[in-house]
């Protein structure tokens, strides 16, 4: 027999497995780039302090002289600063207490906006949702007088609608007009607002006496409960059942594959039977009582009266936290926790240290600079290990 008909009639050899990436989980991968980005964003805040402080640019006077007083100066400056950063934050339980009060409607606005992250939307309307929610939640807290317990059921309800339609409008255009979320929400907003500064100049908004654009207190049957004499009250509870709600949603219900699938490839969804516009308005429906149960807790929780700064800046910090959550639930709580944190601590470091307040505003948009930007921070920290498989992205944690 020949040499080739030996090697044609010998066994192949058996296959290669193909091997397993020895990288991180992506969930695991995408936890360290938000930490580092989390790091990068205080010593940016760092630099900041130092530019700004006033016995650093006294000892630069005379660095020739002395260095090591610029080098102390700026260390004490950025150590006191951040020392009461984190004092404020979580010094005891008062801080602790602020700063989950500051949190609750950061969390429940953000899993607004990480809903519709999955199914492919971009949700600006947050803003405009709360607003919503918290007119109709507010109203019947003080125009309705019900037994304890049930007012404030109905309440909520009332802010969950509220918020609901102001989301569906949303997805209800998106699905039969095609008409672009980010333009409709934009515009809805702007809606919100003023329709709010205009119902509290009507006798059923404004509270008798007087004239400024404030409305009755909320009953007490309609208030949510308090947490002895803090401001923290059981909304942040309630925010932690709707993280979970969202996530079951998301993970164990047919209606949250068929959303994941539309926000992953809308049109592969379409082929495969699916109703991509259903889809659409089911997420922006849910998105918006989601935003509009943030509403609630603003008025019958943290701010009894409704006023023309209900909402402050919520719904915009709302986009912020989805993004360096992630758009997954767990992750938007831990965000939420983050930037409720830095929001309490900044008031008692610009008490203590005079660093002005904008400052976390800097370093909440440095994190989420850097959390979008995971190359840079990839570029800086080289350490950090792979994902698991080739091709992961941002957008991978928010579509898969």
């Amino acid at each position: 027999m020949s040499t080739e008909t030996e090697a044609a009639a010998a066994p192949a050899p058996p296959a290669k497995e193909p091997q397993r990436s020895a990288g991180l989980p992506s969930w695991a991968v995408q936890g360290l780039v938000s930490l580092s980005a989390i790091v990068l964003a205080l010593l940016v805040g760092a630099i900041l302090i130092i530019i700004g402080d006033d016995q650093v640019q006294k000892a630069i006077g005379y660095f020739g002289a002395a260095p090591m007083d610029t080098v102390s100066a700026a260390l004490t400056a950025v150590g006191e600063a951040y020392k009461s950063l984190a004092v404020g934050a979580l010094g005891g339980w008062t801080p602790i207490s602020e700063s989950l009060t500051q949190a609750t409607p950061l969390i429940c606005g953000g899993l607004a906006v990480s809903l519709a992250f999955r199914t492919g939307l971009f949700n600006i309307g947050a803003q405009g949702q709360l607003i919503a929610g918290a007119i109709l939640a507010s109203y019947v807290g003080f125009a309705w007088h019900l037994p304890p317990v049930l007012h404030l059921i109905v309440a909520i309800v009332a802010g969950l609608i509220g918020g609901a339609l102001w989301g569906g409008v949303v997805g209800l255009l998106k699905a039969r007009t095609g008409a672009h979320e980010v333009i409709v929400t934009i515009m809805l907003n702007y809606v919100a607002i003023y329709l709010l500064a205009w119902l509290l100049t009507t006798s059923t908004f404004q509270r008798p006496g007087r004239t400024d654009p404030i409305s009755p207190i909320v009953d007490s049957n309609a208030q949510y409960p308090k947490f002895g004499d803090t401001r923290l009250h059981v909304g942040f509870l309630v925010a932690l059942v709707a993280a979970v709600f969202v996530w079951w949603l998301l993970n164990r219900s047919t209606i949250g594959f068929e959303l994941r699938a539309v926000g992953a490839n809308a049109d592969a969804s379409r082929t495969a039977g699916m109703s991509v516009g259903r889809a659409y308005v089911i997420a922006m429906v849910v998105a918006g009582a989601l935003a509009g149960l943030a509403g609630t807790q603003q008025v019958l929780g943290t701010d009894l009266p409704l006023t023309d700064g209900v909402a402050a800046s919520v719904g915009f910090d709302a986009i912020t936290v989805a993004l360096l959550g992630r758009g997954t639930p767990l992750g938007t709580v831990l965000a939420g926790l983050l930037f409720g944190a830095l929001n309490a601590g900044g008031l008692q470091m610009q008490l203590i240290t005079q660093t002005p307040l904008t400052l976390t505003t800097v370093l909440q948009a440095v994190i989420v600079l850097f959390v979008a930007a995971p190359a840079l921070v990839r570029s800086i920290f080289r350490f950090l290990p792979k994902e698991r498989g080739a091709g992961a992205v941002l957008a991978k944690g928010w579509n898969g």
